[in-house]
């Protein structure tokens, strides 16, 4: 799992009725892995358990996104996103993810509970990937990582404010 995995064009899909699903500690490294999730991304669960959930990061998903994401978890709210994630072998496949913080009995937060499902496609094409490419130029215009990810997240803010009262309700209102 050392190697660089070079993305493909090659989609995987799964079924409606599947649900990928994964637990993570805080600092996002995986603790539960269902068999969907397994066999979507092409790992088995011994390679999944303690590694960062960004091994299946795509490229193409913008470091704004992400922000956004652990920016909601942070203030301990649930978030949904549509992610385009990458297999072992370098294939892609979408989700629409519900990303939720998990409480010990003390209500401290004790890492994060994700579900996936097959996501909407004229979301993807009409909506997502037409936004995420923008926001990706955006990131790769600047010279410093910092400033292109602080770019494209104010372009995702003005995004989200030109179109709904917040990222949540522009989600749901796609």
């Amino acid at each position: 799992m050392g190697a660089t995995i070079s993305p493909t064009d090659r989609e995987v899909t799964f079924r409606p009725e599947e649900i990928i699903v994964s637990k993570t500690d805080l600092k996002g490294r995986i603790t539960y892995a269902n068999r969907t999730f397994s066999q979507v991304a092409g790992y088995t669960r011994d390679e999944l358990m303690g590694k960062p959930h960004s091994i299946i990061r795509h490229p193409d998903m913008p470091r704004a996104v992400f922000k956004l994401l652990w920016d909601q978890l942070a203030e301990k709210k649930e978030v949904f996103a549509y992610v385009k994630n990458m297999t072992r072998t370098g294939d892609f496949y979408w989700v629409f993810a519900h990303v939720t913080p998990s409480y010990d009995a003390a209500r401290e937060v004790v890492g994060y509970h994700s579900n996936r499902r097959v996501p909407d496609r004229r979301v993807i094409k009409e909506v997502m990937e037409p936004v995420y490419a923008d926001l990706l130029r955006i990131e790769a215009s600047h010279a410093n990582a910092k400033d292109g990810m602080k770019a494209s997240f104010a372009r995702l803010m003005e995004i989200v404010k030109s179109k709904a009262a917040s990222y949540d309700e522009l989600i749901f209102a796609l």
